[in-house]
This record gives C-alpha cells, structure tokens and sequence, in this order.
C-alpha cells in the first residue's frame, strides 16, 4: 500500500512525439495487475500516430486533444473516458491553449509503442 501526491512523482519526456512527458504514479513493481501513468502534452504538442501491445483505459484531467482512434478523430476534454483496445492506431494533437492531461492505465504486461507514421 501506498499513498503519494502526484506532484512528488517526476516527469520524464517521452522519447517520440513533441512536448510530451510521463510521470509513473503506480509501477508494475508496486501493483499486482495494472500501472498507473500521468501523460502530458504541451499546447500544441503531440504524439505519432503509434500502437501499443496492451489495451489503455484513459481520464482526461486537463486540456483539450485531437484524439485518433484508427481513422476517428476524436476532441476530448476533462472528463472523458477513453477505451484504446490493444494494436488499434492512436495519436494525440494537443489544442488551446492548456497543456493536455490524463490518465492511463495500462495491465502490467510487456508493452511496446510502435510508431505508425510520423504527424506533421
């Protein structure tokens, strides 16, 4: 068991994508079964249209996005709850001028983003 503030956990920048940043709330190392991440995408920052092995439930928490899900384009906003399934296509546009935040949980499997296609 534990309990932490968010804003104690850092930040790291993500190595694909433009002004975008994960913090690891939860680890697999400190939860049997799911992991906990904090994604941030800087005002007009995004993330490639990409895949992951493993499915992604989402909270968006701050921020406006152009959500991809395969070839829907979604604009999501706090509140939203967002199901990726495993394999499907997804990327992320930041609109406004607010930077967007959720977030993801993801099962404590191997995972893996592959880069589908570069945006812009």
């Amino acid at each position: 068991m534990s309990v932490k503030h968010s804003n104690d956990i850092p930040s790291e920048p993500l190595p694909v994508g433009e002004g975008a940043s994960k913090a690891v709330l939860i680890s697999d190392q400190e939860a049997p079964n799911f992991a906990m991440r904090k994604f941030t995408i800087r005002p007009g920052g995004s993330m490639p249209l990409h895949i992951n092995l493993v499915e992604h439930e989402q909270y968006v928490l701050n921020g406006k996005a152009l959500l991809r899900i395969e070839d829907v384009i979604h604009e999501v906003q706090p509140g939203d709850v967002v199901f990726i399934p495993a394999k499907v296509p997804h990327s992320y546009e930041s609109v406004g001028d607010e930077a967007f935040e959720f977030l993801c949980l993801i099962p404590n499997k191997f995972d893996e983003t592959i880069i589908v296609e570069k945006i812009g």
